[in-house]
Protein backbone atom coordinates (compact mmCIF):
# COMPACT_ATOMS: atom_id res chain seq x y z
CA UNK A 1 0.00 0.00 0.00
CA UNK A 2 1.35 3.48 -0.78
CA UNK A 3 2.39 5.64 1.96
CA UNK A 4 -0.17 8.30 0.92
CA UNK A 5 -3.59 6.19 2.22
CA UNK A 6 -1.85 5.66 5.39
CA UNK A 7 -2.56 7.36 8.73
CA UNK A 8 0.05 10.08 10.00
CA UNK A 9 -0.11 12.15 13.52
CA UNK A 10 1.28 14.80 13.28
CA UNK A 11 1.36 16.17 17.27
CA UNK A 12 -2.30 14.80 18.41
CA UNK A 13 -4.29 15.17 15.03
CA UNK A 14 -4.74 11.82 13.03
CA UNK A 15 -4.96 12.23 9.32
CA UNK A 16 -6.37 9.18 7.67
CA UNK A 17 -4.28 9.59 4.39
CA UNK A 18 -2.32 12.24 2.73
CA UNK A 19 -4.71 13.70 0.81
CA UNK A 20 -5.31 17.23 1.89
CA UNK A 21 -8.04 19.51 0.12
CA UNK A 22 -6.52 22.72 -0.64
CA UNK A 23 -7.75 26.23 0.73
CA UNK A 24 -10.13 28.10 -2.01
CA UNK A 25 -11.33 31.40 -1.76
CA UNK A 26 -15.24 31.93 -1.84
CA UNK A 27 -15.71 35.03 -1.35
CA UNK A 28 -18.93 34.74 0.18
CA UNK A 29 -18.84 35.76 3.70
CA UNK A 30 -21.60 37.80 5.71
CA UNK A 31 -19.64 40.54 7.27
CA UNK A 32 -16.21 38.73 7.30
CA UNK A 33 -18.13 35.52 9.12
CA UNK A 34 -19.20 32.41 7.22
CA UNK A 35 -22.67 31.92 4.89
CA UNK A 36 -24.89 29.38 4.86
CA UNK A 37 -22.78 28.52 1.37
CA UNK A 38 -19.73 27.62 3.56
CA UNK A 39 -21.97 25.12 5.37
CA UNK A 40 -22.82 23.39 1.88
CA UNK A 41 -19.20 23.81 0.48
CA UNK A 42 -17.21 22.55 3.67
CA UNK A 43 -19.86 20.02 4.24
CA UNK A 44 -18.95 18.45 1.11
CA UNK A 45 -15.57 19.06 1.20
CA UNK A 46 -15.68 17.16 4.94
CA UNK A 47 -17.30 14.21 3.11
CA UNK A 48 -14.45 13.32 0.95
CA UNK A 49 -12.34 11.21 2.57
CA UNK A 50 -9.23 13.61 2.48
CA UNK A 51 -7.28 12.95 5.06
CA UNK A 52 -7.50 17.06 6.16
CA UNK A 53 -10.08 19.71 5.10
CA UNK A 54 -7.83 23.59 5.12
CA UNK A 55 -10.04 26.79 4.83
CA UNK A 56 -9.64 29.06 2.64
CA UNK A 57 -7.10 32.45 3.69
CA UNK A 58 -9.23 34.68 6.14
CA UNK A 59 -8.04 37.88 6.86
CA UNK A 60 -6.54 38.97 10.24
CA UNK A 61 -7.68 42.52 9.13
CA UNK A 62 -10.27 44.20 7.84
CA UNK A 63 -7.46 46.25 5.51
CA UNK A 64 -5.92 42.75 5.28
CA UNK A 65 -9.13 41.15 2.96
CA UNK A 66 -8.29 40.86 -0.77
CA UNK A 67 -12.27 41.67 -1.21
CA UNK A 68 -14.88 42.99 0.87
CA UNK A 69 -16.47 39.06 0.86
CA UNK A 70 -13.83 37.64 2.37
CA UNK A 71 -13.85 35.44 5.50
CA UNK A 72 -12.34 37.68 8.68
CA UNK A 73 -11.34 36.30 12.25
CA UNK A 74 -11.08 39.94 13.87
CA UNK A 75 -13.56 39.80 16.44
CA UNK A 76 -16.40 37.91 19.13
CA UNK A 77 -18.88 37.40 16.02
CA UNK A 78 -16.36 36.04 13.30
CA UNK A 79 -14.99 33.48 16.17
CA UNK A 80 -18.29 32.51 17.59
CA UNK A 81 -19.85 31.87 13.61
CA UNK A 82 -16.70 30.24 13.00
CA UNK A 83 -16.57 28.47 16.16
CA UNK A 84 -20.77 27.26 14.91
CA UNK A 85 -19.62 26.21 11.49
CA UNK A 86 -16.51 23.71 12.55
CA UNK A 87 -18.92 22.07 15.22
CA UNK A 88 -21.17 21.48 12.75
CA UNK A 89 -18.75 19.86 10.56
CA UNK A 90 -17.21 17.77 13.53
CA UNK A 91 -20.48 16.75 14.35
CA UNK A 92 -20.91 14.31 11.33
CA UNK A 93 -17.70 14.04 10.10
CA UNK A 94 -14.36 14.17 12.35
CA UNK A 95 -12.06 15.32 9.56
CA UNK A 96 -9.16 17.36 10.82
CA UNK A 97 -10.04 21.39 9.50
CA UNK A 98 -7.20 23.72 9.10
CA UNK A 99 -7.45 27.91 8.46
CA UNK A 100 -5.46 29.65 6.81
CA UNK A 101 -4.49 33.35 8.47
CA UNK A 102 -3.47 35.65 5.93
CA UNK A 103 -2.89 39.39 5.36
CA UNK A 104 -3.20 40.71 1.56
CA UNK A 105 -1.17 43.60 1.70
CA UNK A 106 -1.42 45.82 -1.82
CA UNK A 107 -2.73 42.65 -3.13
CA UNK A 108 -6.36 43.88 -1.13
CA UNK A 109 -8.98 45.95 -2.35
CA UNK A 110 -9.76 43.96 -4.97
CA UNK A 111 -13.03 43.13 -7.13
CA UNK A 112 -14.51 40.12 -6.47
CA UNK A 113 -12.86 37.55 -9.52
CA UNK A 114 -16.25 36.26 -10.79
CA UNK A 115 -16.97 40.26 -11.56
CA UNK A 116 -13.13 41.45 -13.11
CA UNK A 117 -10.40 39.75 -12.57
CA UNK A 118 -7.13 41.07 -11.38
CA UNK A 119 -8.70 44.68 -10.95
CA UNK A 120 -8.88 47.34 -7.60
CA UNK A 121 -12.18 48.89 -6.12
CA UNK A 122 -12.53 52.99 -7.16
CA UNK A 123 -14.09 55.37 -4.47
CA UNK A 124 -17.55 54.44 -5.09
CA UNK A 125 -17.26 50.86 -4.82
CA UNK A 126 -15.52 51.16 -1.77
CA UNK A 127 -11.80 51.22 -2.01
CA UNK A 128 -9.57 51.28 0.78
CA UNK A 129 -6.09 52.23 1.50
CA UNK A 130 -3.41 49.22 1.08
CA UNK A 131 -0.05 49.29 2.17
CA UNK A 132 3.11 47.07 1.76
CA UNK A 133 6.52 46.83 2.88
CA UNK A 134 7.83 49.54 -0.35
CA UNK A 135 5.38 52.11 -2.02
CA UNK A 136 5.57 49.76 -4.99
CA UNK A 137 1.82 48.76 -7.43
CA UNK A 138 1.06 45.51 -8.24
CA UNK A 139 0.69 46.31 -11.42
CA UNK A 140 0.45 49.52 -13.79
CA UNK A 141 -3.62 49.44 -13.21
CA UNK A 142 -3.86 49.06 -8.99
CA UNK A 143 -2.93 51.94 -6.30
CA UNK A 144 -0.03 53.41 -4.86
CA UNK A 145 0.21 51.24 -1.37
CA UNK A 146 1.50 52.78 1.89
CA UNK A 147 5.13 51.83 2.92
CA UNK A 148 4.27 50.72 6.07
CA UNK A 149 6.19 52.14 9.40
CA UNK A 150 7.14 50.27 12.38
CA UNK A 151 4.29 50.96 14.38
CA UNK A 152 2.32 49.08 11.39
CA UNK A 153 4.47 45.91 11.40
CA UNK A 154 4.25 45.73 15.15
CA UNK A 155 -0.25 45.69 14.90
CA UNK A 156 -0.11 43.32 12.23
CA UNK A 157 2.24 41.14 14.09
CA UNK A 158 -0.40 41.60 17.04
CA UNK A 159 -3.44 40.69 14.64
CA UNK A 160 -2.38 37.49 13.37
CA UNK A 161 -1.63 36.76 16.88
CA UNK A 162 -4.77 37.85 17.90
CA UNK A 163 -6.57 35.43 15.52
CA UNK A 164 -4.35 32.84 16.21
CA UNK A 165 -6.10 33.07 19.51
CA UNK A 166 -9.43 33.34 18.22
CA UNK A 167 -8.98 30.37 15.42
CA UNK A 168 -7.44 27.54 18.42
CA UNK A 169 -10.84 28.84 20.39
CA UNK A 170 -13.20 28.06 17.11
CA UNK A 171 -11.57 24.69 17.53
CA UNK A 172 -8.86 24.52 14.72
CA UNK A 173 -6.57 21.37 14.44
CA UNK A 174 -4.47 23.19 12.46
CA UNK A 175 -3.19 26.59 11.54
CA UNK A 176 -1.34 27.75 8.63
CA UNK A 177 0.14 31.51 8.57
CA UNK A 178 0.08 32.59 4.61
CA UNK A 179 3.42 33.77 3.27
CA UNK A 180 2.64 33.29 -0.33
CA UNK A 181 0.55 34.50 -3.32
CA UNK A 182 1.63 37.95 -3.08
CA UNK A 183 0.28 38.36 0.36
CA UNK A 184 1.86 40.97 2.44
CA UNK A 185 3.88 38.35 3.90
CA UNK A 186 4.82 36.97 0.57
CA UNK A 187 5.97 40.92 -0.19
CA UNK A 188 7.89 41.43 2.64
CA UNK A 189 10.37 38.25 1.55
CA UNK A 190 10.47 38.93 -2.38
CA UNK A 191 13.27 41.21 -3.64
CA UNK A 192 10.93 42.28 -6.12
CA UNK A 193 8.21 44.25 -4.38
CA UNK A 194 10.79 44.88 -1.38
CA UNK A 195 13.11 47.72 -1.38
CA UNK A 196 13.25 48.66 2.06
CA UNK A 197 16.60 50.36 3.42
CA UNK A 198 15.90 49.34 7.29
CA UNK A 199 15.55 46.26 9.66
CA UNK A 200 13.26 44.35 7.39
CA UNK A 201 14.48 44.94 4.07
CA UNK A 202 17.52 44.31 2.01
CA UNK A 203 19.31 40.96 2.49
CA UNK A 204 17.46 37.33 2.77
CA UNK A 205 18.18 37.78 6.79
CA UNK A 206 15.84 41.18 6.73
CA UNK A 207 13.43 40.38 3.98
CA UNK A 208 12.70 37.14 6.55
CA UNK A 209 12.60 39.08 9.36
CA UNK A 210 8.57 40.23 9.78
CA UNK A 211 7.80 36.68 8.49
CA UNK A 212 9.52 35.10 11.38
CA UNK A 213 8.20 37.84 14.13
CA UNK A 214 4.86 36.86 13.03
CA UNK A 215 5.57 33.36 13.43
CA UNK A 216 7.22 33.63 16.63
CA UNK A 217 4.42 35.28 18.13
CA UNK A 218 1.91 32.86 16.73
CA UNK A 219 3.84 29.87 18.36
CA UNK A 220 3.48 30.98 21.43
CA UNK A 221 0.18 30.58 21.57
CA UNK A 222 -1.12 28.02 19.87
CA UNK A 223 -1.35 24.61 21.50
CA UNK A 224 1.23 21.67 20.73
CA UNK A 225 -0.95 19.39 20.34
CA UNK A 226 -2.26 21.01 16.97
CA UNK A 227 -0.59 21.30 13.73
CA UNK A 228 1.16 24.65 13.24
CA UNK A 229 1.83 25.52 8.73
CA UNK A 230 3.28 27.71 7.10
CA UNK A 231 2.63 28.40 2.90
CA UNK A 232 5.67 29.21 1.72
CA UNK A 233 7.38 30.78 -1.87
CA UNK A 234 9.89 28.61 -3.59
CA UNK A 235 10.37 30.28 -6.04
CA UNK A 236 9.24 33.81 -7.58
CA UNK A 237 9.59 32.51 -11.24
CA UNK A 238 11.22 36.02 -12.14
CA UNK A 239 14.79 36.46 -12.84
CA UNK A 240 14.72 39.34 -9.93
CA UNK A 241 13.07 37.32 -7.59
CA UNK A 242 12.54 34.46 -4.66
CA UNK A 243 14.96 31.46 -5.91
CA UNK A 244 14.27 27.73 -3.75
CA UNK A 245 17.54 28.50 -1.35
CA UNK A 246 15.92 31.71 -0.21
CA UNK A 247 13.17 29.50 0.85
CA UNK A 248 15.06 26.51 2.50
CA UNK A 249 16.88 29.39 4.59
CA UNK A 250 13.06 30.45 5.73
CA UNK A 251 12.40 26.97 6.38
CA UNK A 252 14.86 26.59 8.21
CA UNK A 253 14.04 29.20 10.06
CA UNK A 254 10.65 28.40 11.21
CA UNK A 255 11.83 24.93 11.98
CA UNK A 256 13.69 26.30 14.98
CA UNK A 257 10.53 28.61 15.73
CA UNK A 258 8.90 25.20 16.12
CA UNK A 259 6.43 25.05 12.75
CA UNK A 260 5.36 21.69 12.16
CA UNK A 261 4.63 21.63 7.95
CA UNK A 262 5.25 23.85 5.02
CA UNK A 263 3.22 23.99 1.77
CA UNK A 264 5.63 25.18 -0.69
CA UNK A 265 4.03 27.12 -3.43
CA UNK A 266 5.21 29.48 -6.60
CA UNK A 267 4.10 32.95 -8.52
CA UNK A 268 2.45 35.21 -7.21
CA UNK A 269 4.28 38.44 -6.63
CA UNK A 270 3.20 39.68 -9.94
CA UNK A 271 0.07 38.86 -11.94
CA UNK A 272 2.30 37.20 -14.41
CA UNK A 273 5.36 35.21 -14.24
CA UNK A 274 7.21 32.48 -15.98
CA UNK A 275 5.44 29.89 -14.15
CA UNK A 276 5.15 26.49 -16.45
CA UNK A 277 2.19 24.94 -15.75
CA UNK A 278 2.03 20.84 -16.26
CA UNK A 279 0.88 18.42 -13.96
CA UNK A 280 2.51 18.35 -10.38
CA UNK A 281 4.71 21.41 -11.78
CA UNK A 282 5.75 22.53 -7.94
CA UNK A 283 6.51 19.15 -6.70
CA UNK A 284 10.32 19.61 -7.31
CA UNK A 285 10.63 22.96 -4.82
CA UNK A 286 8.51 20.78 -1.93
CA UNK A 287 11.22 17.54 -2.55
CA UNK A 288 14.24 20.52 -1.76
CA UNK A 289 12.66 21.77 0.85
CA UNK A 290 11.84 18.25 2.41
CA UNK A 291 15.45 17.15 1.69
CA UNK A 292 17.28 20.24 3.09
CA UNK A 293 14.68 20.99 5.72
CA UNK A 294 13.26 17.95 7.10
CA UNK A 295 10.27 19.79 8.01
CA UNK A 296 7.18 17.94 7.15
CA UNK A 297 6.41 19.07 3.30
CA UNK A 298 3.13 19.71 0.79
CA UNK A 299 2.61 19.97 -2.77
CA UNK A 300 0.10 21.12 -4.70
CA UNK A 301 -0.28 22.49 -8.56
CA UNK A 302 -2.70 20.14 -10.82
CA UNK A 303 -2.27 17.02 -9.48
CA UNK A 304 -5.79 15.16 -10.16
CA UNK A 305 -5.99 11.70 -9.12
CA UNK A 306 -4.65 9.03 -6.60
CA UNK A 307 -1.40 7.46 -8.66
CA UNK A 308 0.14 10.64 -9.41
CA UNK A 309 -0.68 11.66 -5.36
CA UNK A 310 1.33 7.75 -4.91
CA UNK A 311 3.88 8.69 -7.23
CA UNK A 312 4.56 11.45 -4.93
CA UNK A 313 4.55 10.35 -1.89
CA UNK A 314 6.38 7.52 -2.75
CA UNK A 315 9.27 9.09 -4.44
CA UNK A 316 9.94 11.41 -1.26
CA UNK A 317 8.62 14.53 -3.32
CA UNK A 318 6.32 15.41 -0.36
CA UNK A 319 5.07 14.08 2.87
CA UNK A 320 1.47 15.50 1.91
CA UNK A 321 -0.42 16.53 -1.12
CA UNK A 322 -2.98 19.44 -1.48
CA UNK A 323 -5.65 19.22 -4.04
CA UNK A 324 -8.44 21.93 -4.34
CA UNK A 325 -10.44 22.43 -7.82
CA UNK A 326 -10.64 18.65 -8.30
CA UNK A 327 -12.57 18.15 -5.18
CA UNK A 328 -15.22 20.91 -6.46
CA UNK A 329 -15.42 19.21 -10.04
CA UNK A 330 -15.89 15.67 -9.45
CA UNK A 331 -16.25 15.54 -5.04
CA UNK A 332 -16.04 11.93 -4.91
CA UNK A 333 -13.13 10.97 -7.13
CA UNK A 334 -10.83 10.58 -3.78
CA UNK A 335 -13.32 7.93 -2.60
CA UNK A 336 -13.46 6.16 -6.22
CA UNK A 337 -9.95 6.16 -6.46
CA UNK A 338 -9.22 5.10 -2.67
CA UNK A 339 -12.05 2.02 -3.72
CA UNK A 340 -10.34 0.74 -6.11
CA UNK A 341 -7.53 0.03 -3.67
CA UNK A 342 -9.68 -2.16 -1.46
CA UNK A 343 -8.82 0.41 1.41
CA UNK A 344 -10.93 1.77 4.20
CA UNK A 345 -12.81 4.32 3.66
CA UNK A 346 -14.81 6.60 6.31
CA UNK A 347 -18.07 7.03 4.19
CA UNK A 348 -21.07 8.57 5.62
CA UNK A 349 -23.35 5.67 6.70
CA UNK A 350 -26.74 7.31 4.18
CA UNK A 351 -24.13 7.04 1.55
CA UNK A 352 -22.83 3.82 2.25
CA UNK A 353 -24.85 1.87 -0.81
CA UNK A 354 -23.78 4.58 -3.24
CA UNK A 355 -20.00 3.42 -3.37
Amino acid sequence: MSKSLKKIKINKVVLNNRVIVGPMCQYSSSNGSPSKWHYGHLQSLAQSNAGMVMMESTAVSAKGRITKKDLTLINKKNEKDLKELVSYIKSFCNVPIGIQLSHSGRKGSAKIPWIKSNTSLNKKEGKWETFAPSSIKRDKNWPLPKEMSQKDINLVVKQFKDSAKRANRSGFDCLEIHMAHGYLLHQFFSPISNKRQDLYGGNLENRCRFLIKICTEVRKIWPKNKILSARVTGDDCLPDGIKINDCIYLVKALKKIGIDMVCVTSGGILPKTNIVFKTAYQAHLAKKVKLKTKVLTRTSGLITNLSQVNRLIDNNYADFVSIARKFINEPTWLINDIKKTKNKMNISNPYLRCF
